[in-house]
């Protein structure tokens, strides 16, 4: 069962170390801002393949897996390593630690509807938005580079969509659905 990141032992606050003026909370960019359901295809599959990738040492091998039948084994290839990348980038030059949930959770996190909007965007060609979504995930010496790999994967995302029907890109294969964690 999906357990909400305020229930994690991790944000559990010991009484004896906590103060009014320190409470423990769970990290702003996990706060719940919508539903998956709420968002179109792209987004909803920018996001369940951002958690796949987070703390997943197969991502890579899950998105090939995901990616080539619908894109052909070269730009599959092509587009799941430049996902992967983009991943890797957000999870390391982040402005701060970024917070999805798990991979079968309904709920979208704010972190993960600012990554969906970056990817979005990116795709529909608006790159200053794309650009200010980016600088909102991660450091400014990375933003362009992290909004370019944005626009590829937006469009492989796409693409995708595409040729297998919406629903395809917000469901992905079991590859995806097994890899995620239960934790938001």
């Amino acid at each position: 069962p999906d357990l909400h990141l305020a229930d994690h032992p991790r944000w559990q606050a010991d009484p004896d170390e906590m103060s009014d003026m320190s409470p423990i909370r769970p990290p702003r960019g996990a706060a719940t801002v919508g539903r998956l359901a709420d968002l179109d295809p792209v987004e909803v599959g920018a996001v369940l393949y951002m958690r796949l990738c987070w703390d997943n040492p197969d991502a890579l091998a899950a998105l090939t897996r995901d990616f080539v039948p619908l894109l052909g084994p070269v730009s599959g290839e092509v587009a799941a390593r430049g996902f992967h990348q983009l991943s890797l980038l957000c999870q390391s030059h982040a402005r701060r630690p970024l917070c999805p949930h798990g991979l079968t959770c309904a709920c979208l996190g704010g972190d993960e509807a600012c990554f969906a909007r970056l990817v979005s965007s990116a795709a529909e060609g608006a790159r200053e938005e794309a650009l200010m979504m980016a600088l909102l995930l991660v450091r400014a010496d990375f933003a362009p580079m992290v909004t370019g790999l944005a626009q590829d994967a937006g469009l492989a995302l796409r693409r995708m969509g595409l040729r297998a029907g919406a629903d395809a890109v917000a469901s992905p294969t079991p590859a995806a659905r097994k890899a995620g964690t239960t934790l938001h």
